[in-house]
């Protein structure tokens, strides 16, 4: 078991969840998180698999404390989303997760670029069907959209890797740091996948339309691989730390505004991760302690706000703010639940978010960065206003909806539980957590200072949010759309192609929209005929050209360069 790679177990389990059923098959998918937990704490650190392909030696597993702590992370997540998602019995989503985190394993120990591009693109491929699975319209759209943009970010991180192993002779996955073209390509890559500023409407748009076990799963795996990515490849790489800066502010206007709960939860994602950006870009050891154990906390207390607004619209069957109201007379588990993981995201003293978000403010400051000290500051603040009061008081309390449903299904509530308990566990006693980052940890929480000024922040912070309520300031939770940055680059593609269209340049007039015409009437009669394939034939059906082009253009070149 020792020898097997992490990944291997997730692709196993999901092959043989595909041919079972009923509880042999929930018995397997509880057992793959905690064999696959066992296999890596049976590994040695230091441990390398090499394989060889072609003339090249691709280490397909690299085990190290950095990779090991998200190795971990992973497996825990997986375990509680399998608990959480036991009622569902959608063959597709069962082992789409699965194989999702596999990937994300396979990324994170992934010693070389070739490797980590093939699970960089699997981790896109996997996903995707956490959200088409829920059979909407607007899940269809926003799932082709976050394909194409994954995929496309595959496409950037080969090109890099590529230009990188012809510049350096060498395909190594390690510190790369922005030094050329290849080095801007695999950090833009990163930085797709990572929610960056003008590169993150994938994320707020895909997330709210997933099922509501399957953001769960997406909550906890795309955007943290891309952290470690980040990690490993541009420690100190001054350039993040103004990003991260901007990724954990911009986010809260928007969260503010918005209607749809999980889509709050969506931007204060991006406003998580933007923590974990900056103490990378600061690159010192309480930085990068910070900025790591920070992912590991959010991967769960974010991940217990997700399973809650799930288990709402798994009752309820709404989302909107506006809608909802009341629900802790019908949800009581679930509303203290709730509580926990605001608790914790806000930072309050003895939860997870105070034990870890505080290491990368502090190094900010250590290391000369007050300004972005005080952006982070205000992120806090901005946090606990939208994540930490605005989710459970519009969704359970406010005004009451009139809404009386039943509580949520025992498994979503035991893993709730299991979330909550780590929450209130890392924040009470962070040094277990502290144990397993990568560098040693010289940093005490509990001090006077800190948990005095963090408690007037959050004090302050309430203050405002009650007068500005009772000043009929605060937004108040109205149905609408708002625009975000990705309206103005449709609106760009639209208005080239309208340009276009009158000088008989047209797509419908090329040779490969013949050919996507033929295809599409082959797919549809499989659509039609054909329910397993129903899923994939309405992906191509929805206008998937660039994705294809983007797959065969990815596989023609790693073929060509690796066949010369």
């Amino acid at each position: 078991m020792t020898s097997l790679a992490p990944f291997v177990i997730f692709f196993v389990g999901a092959a043989l969840v595909a041919v079972t059923q009923g509880v042999l098959r929930s018995v397997i998918l509880l057992t793959i998180p905690i064999v696959g937990a066992w296999n890596l704490y049976a590994m040695a650190d230091g441990t390398t698999t090499v394989v060889n392909l072609f003339d090249y030696e691709l280490t397909i597993v690299r085990l190290d404390r950095l990779s090991l702590l998200f190795g971990y992370l992973f497996h825990l997540a997986t375990l509680i989303g399998v608990i959480y998602a036991l009622h569902v019995k959608d063959r597709v989503q069962q082992v789409s997760s699965i194989i999702y985190a596999g990937s994300a394993l396979g990324a994170v120990f992934a010693g070389d670029l070739i490797t980590l591009f093939a699970f960089w693109e699997l981790l896109a491929v996997s996903s995707v069907f956490l959200i088409l699975a829920r059979r909407t319209e607007r899940s269809m759209r926003a799932g082709m959209r976050y394909l194409i943009i994954q995929v496309l970010s595959g496409v950037i991180l080969l090109t890099g890797a590529l230009i990188h192993i012809h510049q350096t002779g060498s395909i190594a996955f390690d510190y790369i740091g922005l030094t050329g073209l290849a080095s801007w390509l695999i950090f833009i890559a990163f930085g797709i996948k990572c929610a960056f500023p003008f590169l993150h409407n994938w994320l707020t748009d895909a997330y709210p339309e997933a099922t509501p076990t399957g953001t769960v799963f997406l909550s906890a795996f795309t955007t943290k691989v891309a952290v470690y990515a980040l990690a490993r490849a541009y420690p100190g790489t001054e350039l993040l730390v103004y990003i991260g800066g901007a990724m954990a502010m911009f986010p809260i206007f928007f969260a503010v505004i918005e209607n749809d709960l999980r889509r709050v939860l969506a931007y204060s994602l991006i406003n998580q991760v933007g923590f974990m950006v900056c103490g990378i870009g600061i690159g010192t050891a309480l930085a990068i302690n910070g900025a790591v154990s920070h992912a590991f906390n959010d991967v769960v207390f974010k991940g217990l706000l997700f399973m809650t607004m799930g288990a709402v619209l798994h009752r309820t069957g709404k989302m909107n703010g506006s809608e909802l109201g009341g629900l802790y007379r019908s949800m009581p588990w679930t509303t203290g639940f709730c509580i926990v993981g605001a608790a914790s995201i806000s930072a309050f003293p003895l939860f997870s978010g105070f034990v870890s978000k505080s290491m990368v403010m502090v190094a900010a400051l250590e290391e000369g960065h007050p300004i972005i000290w005080l952006a982070l500051l205000f992120a806090s603040a901005g946090v606990f206003h939208h994540a930490g009061i605005k989710i459970p008081f519009f969704a359970f309390f406010a005004h009451d909806s009139g809404i009386r449903c039943k509580e949520a299904p025992r498994n979503m509530l035991l893993a709730m539980a299991l979330a909550a308990v780590i929450c209130i566990f890392n924040g009470s006693y962070p040094w277990v957590l502290y144990s397993m980052l990568p560098m040693p940890v010289e940093y005490a929480p509990y001090t006077i200072s800190h948990v005095l000024t963090q408690s007037q922040l959050l004090f302050f912070s309430a203050l405002a949010f009650c007068w500005l309520k009772l000043a009929g300031i605060y937004p108040p939770e109205l149905p609408g759309v708002n625009i975000d940055v990705e309206w103005s680059y449709r609106k760009l593609v639209s208005s080239i192609f309208a340009r276009l269209a009158p000088l008989g340049i047209a797509a419908h007039r090329s040779v490969f929209d013949r050919w996507r015409r033929w295809l599409d009437q082959f797919f549809t009669q499989i659509y039609r005929h054909h329910g397993p394939y129903g899923i994939l034939a309405r992906t191509w059906r929805t206008g998937s050209m660039a994705m294809w082009t983007a797959i065969l253009l990815a596989t023609y070149l790693l073929v060509y360069y690796l066949s010369h």
